[in-house]
């Protein structure tokens, strides 16, 4: 310890901190001395005792190497010093610093080799760091050399390089996005051109475009900017697509077709253009509408506006029904047309991409997708079709049904008919439909009016009958209804399928559906008042002769053949017996029947009146609706029956109904006849004069349905005998009737054509039971003229006078013979009289002397019948008698054979019969009156035969009687 303390006397008075960190490295390492060592080891050593003692250190002693053991130990003194304690504590304190210092000492001993070769090595680390650190001396004087010299001024032109390849692509791409700023403004130029294509390629490669400097920050706002141009691109792009449905633009719809194949949106444009079809006709039909109830309201009121379209179709009036259904029609028509063309460019499209692919096959996938949305779309405009279509008809028919048509002017319901039969045609081409919706709105519309139509036109039919004068109409010889306006659409549509619009015939080719006529220009329903030219007419005669060489050549020769018109053979064949022109007939014939048609003055034009034009007019009218409207069929042919009807019963009533002589019982009215008359009569007529308050809503309606019978003009004259009683008119009042029965036959095919299967029959029974007795009706009428003409009383008289018990044949006729054929020949000139006025038809003339002849005949045995005796030479005279009137007659008519000769005849000849022969006789002839059968038994056999024969025969001729009581 002493030795330890005097080393650190040796090295001053620091602390050992101090000293230790003024030591150099080899003197803090020193080895202590030999003799330090030994003396060390010389101090007693128990190593038990030495381990004790170094345990007894107080643990403070280790802590830490600041610690201050002097302050601590002069802090652990007691506040009382003690000397002998001190002195104790110093010797422990010794103890202890000995056993620490002994216990070091060995601890180096034991270590010393280690520690001289470990200090060997740090010496000589040392002087290999003295010589690294010579070394990185002169390298960083060279280095420093070098990068003065060299590498500072390469490395800085790489560097620049660098920079500038990265300030060039910074300066492209800012070049980019400035061009990419102003995209915007190119856009909406292309989009004012409407390059819809361009616009959306140039905004799809911005945004592709953007999508690579999306690192940029300016780019993200540009690129929402952009998709909000393309959305703003795809509205106007539908906007575009809705102006195709009015106004189809090739160019327009190839452009907006390839922008929506761009955007990959196919099948949307074709949803989309869908639906602007359909609003495109609801607000082409709203405007249209609107106009026209604004134009006539006269005021800037917006109400209309609110209305719905079915509402303001109410407000339209009739001055503007026509027009606006006229513009109403052409503006969906546009529609529908660029419909047409729009279907047409997609299969033009569709072939010329299907002929690319056959060339080059390539992508397949590609192909099967366009393939795929071509089928899409083909589907799609074939079912759009229909959907357009009944889209239009909807509309229409709302307007069709919005306005009341049973007051229109006949001309402009025919006009409503025709556009709505056009537009029907255009529904048939356009989708192949047969429009029920319009057809029976139409339907509607036409029953109402023509009900109201046709009864006005049979009141008008009475007044016209009522004021007819039964004077001849003058038309020319070639006259044919064809010829008057109302029957020109017989011409113009030989085909159901084309509608009677007043359009040249030829204007159209059947082949040419209205959509090929009309796709590059022009309306189907701009053919209102086309030219008024049409309705000009020239088939009215001047003064009855169609020239004036007629009328001189009218009173020339007429035996020849050459002055004969084919026509006349031709009237004369059809009207006796109804049968083809005869092309062969003798000179004779036309002689005889030139004789006989008191046709001296007159050309062989028709018989007929104004009335009768009227009527063949109506039925001209009435044949154009329902030529139109194909389901009225029924109702209009039933409407012109009763037209034909009624001026069959007024001609009846007229001149053919004589109470006197319907009894006479020489079938003069068929029992048809009768029927026909009786079922007009009962269907027809209205016989009561005034309404009966009390009766039925049903008697009304049926009552509403029927006309008042007609009365005959007062300055129509039928009681003057120089007249024939009225025979002029009767001949143009029933010849006028078969004309127009012939006209109803040549009729018959085309009502045949269009009456519906099932209502045939009806018509079959009309022509059958009504049509075909117009000619009977010649015989009661004239029959009147024929019972007047000759003054059969007056025959009786003379007949009375006659003594016919003469006991000697005579040579010499009686005089009532030569009076009875001064009759006939006054007959003959009277008719000549009133041939100058009007033309007697053979089948009339023929009529005319039948009947006189046959009342003649009828008088003659009724003469007989009359005589009180007679003998056979008196019968012998009446034999004389009759073949001197027959020799006669011969030479004033051509008729063969006589009529009832053989009536005459037989009576003359009965007063030769035996008693057995009389009643066989009898029984077989029950032609003759009782009065007559009476007198041949009384008369003929009184003489010959008992009482009780007598009665027996009276009796069988009583017996024959008692039916026809």
């Amino acid at each position: 310890m002493q030795k330890i303390k005097s080393l650190m006397t040796r090295q001053g008075l620091r602390s050992p901190q101090e000293s230790v960190n003024d030591l150099s490295p080899i003197e803090s390492f020193r080895i202590p001395t030999k003799e330090e060592l030994r003396e060390l080891h010389e101090e007693p050593t128990d190593p038990q005792a030495q381990q004790e003692i170094i345990n007894s250190i107080e643990e403070v002693y280790f802590s830490n190497d600041s610690f201050d053991i002097v302050k601590y130990e002069l802090e652990r003194l007691p506040p009382v010093l003690s000397l002998q304690e001190l002195e104790e504590y110093r010797d422990k304190l010794k103890q202890q610093q000995a056993a620490v210092s002994k216990k070091v000492a060995d601890l180096i001993l034991e270590k010393q080799p280690a520690y001289v070769e470990e200090l060997e090595r740090v010496t000589s680390l040392q002087t290999g760091l003295q010589l690294a650190a010579v070394i990185c001396t002169n390298g960083r004087r060279h280095l420093n050399i070098a990068k003065e010299g060299f590498t500072q001024t390469s490395l800085g032109l790489l560097a620049n390089q660098r920079k500038r390849q990265l300030l060039i692509g910074l300066l492209k791409s800012l070049r980019t996005i400035k061009t990419l700023q102003r995209t915007d403004v190119r856009l909406s130029e292309m989009l004012e051109e409407e390059d819809y294509p361009g616009a959306i390629q140039l905004c799809l490669e911005c945004q592709k475009a953007a999508s690579t400097f999306k690192h940029y920050s300016c780019i993200s706002e540009l690129n929402s900017k952009l998709q909000d141009t393309l959305e703003q691109i795809e509205e106007q792009l539908d906007v575009a697509l809705s102006k195709i449905c009015k106004n189809f633009d090739i160019n327009h719809y190839t452009k907006v077709q390839q922008a929506y194949r761009l955007l990959g949106k196919t099948q949307t444009a074709m949803d989309q253009l869908h639906m602007h079809f359909t609003q495109a006709i609801h607000n082409t039909v709203f405007q249209v509408v609107l106009g026209y109830v604004e134009l006539c309201a006269g005021n800037t009121d917006t109400k209309f506006q609110k209305l719905q379209y079915k509402d303001l179709c109410t407000h339209i009036t009739s001055d503007s029904y026509i027009p606006c259904l006229a513009d109403l029609c052409k503006a969906l028509w546009e529609v529908m047309l660029s419909y047409y063309r729009t279907m047409q460019w997609h299969e033009n499209h569709d072939q010329d991409e299907a002929a690319v692919v056959s060339s080059d096959g390539n992508n397949v996938i590609g192909t099967e997708e366009n393939s795929f949305d071509r089928n899409y779309v083909k589907k799609k405009l074939e079912h759009g079709l229909s959907r357009i279509w009944q889209d239009v008809q909807l509309k229409v028919k709302t307007y069709l049904l919005g306005t009341d048509l049973s007051n229109f002017k006949y001309d402009d319901f025919i006009f409503v008919l025709d556009v709505i039969s056009r537009l029907m045609q255009v529904g048939e081409e356009f989708c192949g439909s047969k429009s029920e919706v319009l057809q029976e709105s139409i339907r509607k519309q036409s029953v109402n009016y023509f009900k109201t139509y046709h009864r006005t036109r049979l009141e008008e039919l009475r007044m016209f009958l009522e004021n007819e004068t039964w004077e001849l109409c003058p038309v020319k010889s070639s006259f044919s209804i064809l010829q008057l306006h109302e029957f020109k659409f017989m011409e113009q549509s030989r085909s159901p399928s084309v509608s009677p619009s007043k359009q040249p015939a030829s204007a159209i080719s059947s082949a040419v559906t209205l959509f090929e006529q009309y796709c590059n220009g022009g309306n189907p329903f701009e053919i209102q008042a086309d030219s008024k030219d049409d309705e000009t007419e020239d088939v009215l005669a001047s003064n009855g002769y169609e020239s004036d060489e007629q009328e001189k050549s009218a009173y020339q020769e007429y035996d020849s053949d050459s002055d004969v018109p084919e026509e006349l053979k031709r009237d004369y064949v059809d009207e006796q017996t109804g049968d083809a022109p005869i092309k062969s007939v003798s000179r004779e014939t036309l002689r005889s029947r030139k004789r006989s048609d008191y046709n001296l003055n007159k050309v062989n034009a028709p018989i007929l009146t104004n009335t009768t034009l009227n009527v063949i007019r109506l039925v001209g009218k009435y044949m154009q609706m329902m030529n139109i409207l194909k389901p009225i069929a029924f109702d209009v042919i039933h409407f012109m029956s009763q037209l034909f009807d009624y001026y069959l019963y007024a001609v009846y009533t007229f001149f053919g109904r004589n109470d006197t002589f319907e009894s006479t019982g020489l079938g003069l009215s068929s029992s048809r006849l009768r029927t026909t008359l009786n079922r007009i009569q009962e269907s027809l007529i209205d016989l009561e004069v005034c309404a009966d308050p009390s009766g039925t809503l049903t008697a009304a309606e049926e009552r509403k349905e029927k006309v008042p019978s007609p009365h005959l003009s007062h300055l129509v004259v039928l009681t003057s005998g120089n007249s024939l009683y009225g025979l002029a008119e009767r001949v143009v009042a029933t010849e006028s009737l078969v004309f127009l029965a012939e006209q109803f036959e040549f009729l018959q095919p085309h009502l045949d054509a269009v009456m519906p299967a099932a209502k045939k029959p009806f018509l079959q029974q009309f022509y059958s039971q009504t049509v075909s007795t117009a000619s009977e009706l010649r015989k009661p009428v004239y029959w009147i003229v024929a019972a007047k003409a000759i003054d059969y009383e007056q025959m009786l008289l003379l007949m009375a006078n006659v003594k016919w018990d003469v006991k000697e044949i005579m040579s010499q006729h009686n005089i009532y013979v030569d009076a009875l054929l001064k009759e006939f020949e006054e007959f003959n000139r009277r008719l000549n009289d009133v041939s100058k006025r009007v033309r007697i038809p053979l089948p009339v003339s023929n009529i005319l002397w039948e009947h006189c002849i046959r009342l003649a005949n009828r008088t003659l045995v009724e003469g007989y019948a009359n005589v009180k005796k007679c003998s056979n030479e008196g019968r012998a005279l009446m034999q004389l008698d009759f073949q001197q009137f027959l020799m006669k007659l011969e030479k004033l008519t051509d008729i063969r054979p006589i009529p009832d000769k053989e009536f005459v005849e037989t009576y003359i000849k009965a007063y030769y019969l035996t008693e057995n022969d009389m009643e066989c006789w009898i029984k077989e002839h029950r032609e003759y009156s009782t009065k007559q059968l009476t007198n041949l038994v009384n008369i003929c056999l009184g003489t010959y035969i008992n009482k009780k024969a007598r009665q027996k025969l009276l009796a069988t001729i009583d017996d024959i009687d008692r039916p026809k009581r």
